[in-house]
């Protein structure tokens, strides 16, 4: 698998992503497993999540121990959210947009104004 962007020559002499992993095995071992979570974040495999932590725990790499233990930390949402194809976009973008009208509303008239702000801005 090739990570240099398109069109841009490998220098010569350079080792490349194969070679530094082979000469490093933390790093080949965390590239295993951020490949890993790609994949099944990409193909919405959540069921494929209690294996894959089993394996980060297993990991001589700390970050990503500590990684798979922030996960676990609320591990029904995120196999919801690598499982299920509904998505929280539409309510963080107008949750944003409400918040950009609050800040340069800041110091203006009351919230009456900020209100009607909102809502026609939409």
């Amino acid at each position: 698998m090739d990570h240099r962007p398109t069109g841009k020559p490998e220098r010569p002499g350079s080792p490349g992503p194969q070679g530094v992993c082979g000469r490093c095995p933390e790093l080949a071992e965390a590239s295993r497993l951020a490949r890993g979570f790609a994949t099944i974040l990409r193909r919405r495999d959540g069921h494929r999540l209690g294996a894959w932590l089993a394996h980060a725990d297993e990991s001589e790499v700390k970050e990503i121990r500590t990684f798979a233990n922030g996960l676990r930390k609320d591990l029904s949402a995120v196999t919801a959210g690598l499982t299920l194809p509904l998505s929280s976009g539409a309510v963080e973008g107008n949750v944003t947009r409400i918040k950009l009208l609050k800040r340069q509303h800041c110091g203006r008239a009351g919230p009456d104004l900020l209100r009607r702000r909102i809502l026609l801005a939409h």
